[in-house]
């Protein structure tokens, strides 16, 4: 099984690349019009009919995921129809709307302000109960080259500040203090300011070959679902990237995607094991030289429900990381999300690794996520994890939230979240978990 993972992420990316090098000379001919996504193209707002436009005309054709910066630049600038249709606001923001799209028009950038904060409280915990934090980013795309083509060459960078907010610990920390092994909040740390996010993406073959280079989140491109976004989706880790994959912070990497048939893609790619979002990282990534590698082959219904119609098999491997003294480990997941009568996403991911680099040797989840004509999006979920250290017990996790998009552009989330046997609190059975957050997008 692990000659099996190191062939997958090696040699099975090389050998569909080069299958692909035949079809230049056809792709080369024409434009491929399903990556022109106009503003009034589908949307990639949250289940349900995709089918609305956009305040600037932004679109997103990258081989990123919906976590992405031109994914979430797109969501935040769809029209949305709102539970509060406040006119005066949505007014008084045209003027900066319209700047935003003669932007785009004349230079191809595209950019965007976000603030996202979330409180849990905790029915009981080994210390700390209350967790709350912010964040800050300014996220841009610019495409500086073969604007309007194929062969498009793009600039990727966000500028963010995480912060704590009146309590002692962030979210992200909270799941230490319950003894539970995945967190209750993905992304939602305290590091401060620093520059998660900054590559170049170039687009080759009318897009059917794309790659990134520079500082990457590789959960931006491997293993995503359209409901697996702490931003807009679920917040525990269960229902994000699978927990039985060693993902690394943002650092130095490469990822390489390809598409050999209108349905059919395949990623590649390498990133600094030891990334860190506030620094450069050149000296981990070529002093230290552990690093993180990872392969997805996946399946499609067409280009633009990439997010919604989604099967794939992902494989990974992670060196050991001396200084983090951190084993090696390898490992496989799977996700099926297909989305139903333009309304009903359902979803059910898998994932097993060797090594205790990931929390979880093993993890199933499985959901539902039914979005309203006012743009609100109902999730629920339940997830099953079986320790790397098998001394522990299993955990179980349930969790619901409800997104209302109160204005077009403030979104408030209740969430629920029900922690059953966490591994590290025997003592304690059940612990429940009560939130809510709020974003702001401009």
């Amino acid at each position: 099984m692990k000659r099996l993972a190191y062939i997958l992420t090696r040699w099975v990316p090389l050998t569909l690349l080069i299958c692909l090098l035949p079809l230049s000379k056809e792709a080369s001919s024409q434009v491929d019009t399903r990556h022109q996504e106009s503003s009034t193209a589908k949307a990639e707002s949250g289940p349900g009919k995709p089918s609305v436009g956009t305040k600037s005309g932004y679109q997103h054709t990258g081989i990123e995921g919906p976590t992405s910066v031109g994914a979430e630049l797109r969501h935040a600038d769809e029209i949305k129809e709102s539970s509060f249709r406040l006119t005066g606001i949505d007014k008084a923001s045209n003027p900066w709307y319209d700047f935003k799209k003669r932007a785009n028009d004349k230079v191809g950038l595209q950019f965007g302000v976000h603030y996202a904060a979330l409180y849990q409280g905790a029915t009981s915990s080994l210390g700390e109960q209350q967790a709350a934090s912010g964040k800050l980013d300014l996220s841009m795309q610019w495409t500086l080259l073969g604007r309007k083509t194929g062969y498009a060459g793009t600039l990727v960078g966000k500028v963010e500040y995480r912060h704590r907010l009146g309590t002692q610990i962030p979210p992200s920390e909270l799941a230490q203090e319950l003894g539970a092994l995945v967190t209750t909040a993905y992304t939602y740390s305290d590091w401060g300011l620093g520059v998660p996010i900054l590559y170049w993406r170039q687009q080759f073959l009318t897009n059917r070959l794309q790659v990134a280079v520079g500082k990457i989140d590789p959960t931006d491109f491997f293993d995503q679902m359209k409901l697996a976004t702490a931003q807009t989706g679920f917040l525990n880790g269960f229902f994000q990237v699978s927990p039985t994959i060693a993902f690394p912070d943002q650092g130095l990497g490469a990822v390489a995607g390809a598409m050999p048939t209108d349905q059919l893609y395949v990623l590649a790619g390498v990133s600094d094991a030891n990334g860190d979002p506030t620094r450069a990282g050149f000296d981990t990534f070529f002093e230290d030289s552990e690093y993180f590698t990872a392969a997805e082959v996946g399946y499609f219904s067409s280009y633009e429900q990439r997010y919604y119609d989604n099967i794939h098999v992902t494989a990974w491997h992670v060196d050991e990381r001396e200084t983090a003294k951190t084993p090696e480990g390898w490992g496989v997941s799977a996700s099926v999300s297909w989305l139903w009568g333009d309304r009903w996403l359902p979803f059910l991911r898998g994932g097993y690794s060797e090594g205790e680099a990931a929390p979880l040797q093993g993890a199933v989840s499985a959901g539902l996520g039914i979005r309203f004509s006012t743009h609100d999006v109902l999730g629920v979920g339940l997830g099953w994890g079986r320790p790397s250290d098998r001394t522990l017990n299993d955990e179980y996790v349930a969790e619901l939230f409800y997104r209302l998009q109160l204005t077009q552009r403030l979104a408030i989330t209740p969430d629920v979240q029900v922690i059953v046997d966490p591994p590290l609190n025997p003592d304690e059975d059940v612990i429940g978990v009560f939130g809510i957050r709020g974003r702001l997008s401009f």
